[in-house]
């Protein structure tokens, strides 16, 4: 089984930042893409930022030049740094991973539970 833990959410203040923080555990054989995703109140998901398979960065226009993905591939973890929070970041920040276990030849999706942000006005 593969787990995918976030950590680093909160209440900030607009103009303020944030660093959100993922690790995938477990049987890992590697890891594809990785990165964030979030959902506001009745909104849809929609992606953050995310590293490709060629290790490509990818960001929302709404977040470029404010927020930065970066990872550690020896913890098998990827980092979100949020500066310049606005009131319209507010949502549930997941992450999520294609991974490949031990014991599988084929890559699977998965998510993390979820990490609240809210930026106050």
């Amino acid at each position: 089984q593969v787990q995918l833990v976030e950590s680093g959410g909160g209440l900030v203040q607009a103009g303020g930042s944030l660093r959100l923080s993922c690790a995938a555990s477990g049987s890992i054989g590697s890891i594809d893409n990785m990165g964030w995703s979030r959902q506001a109140p009745g909104k849809e998901r929609e992606l953050v930022a995310a590293f490709t398979s060629a290790g490509i960065t990818n960001y929302a226009d709404s977040v470029k030049g404010r927020f930065t993905i970066s990872r550690d591939s020896a913890r098998n973890t990827v980092y979100l740094q949020m500066n310049s929070l606005k009131p319209e970041d507010t949502a549930v920040y997941y992450c999520n991973a294609r991974v490949r276990s031990l014991s599988s030849w084929s890559y699977n999706a998965y998510w993390g539970q979820g990490t609240q942000v809210t930026v106050s006005s």
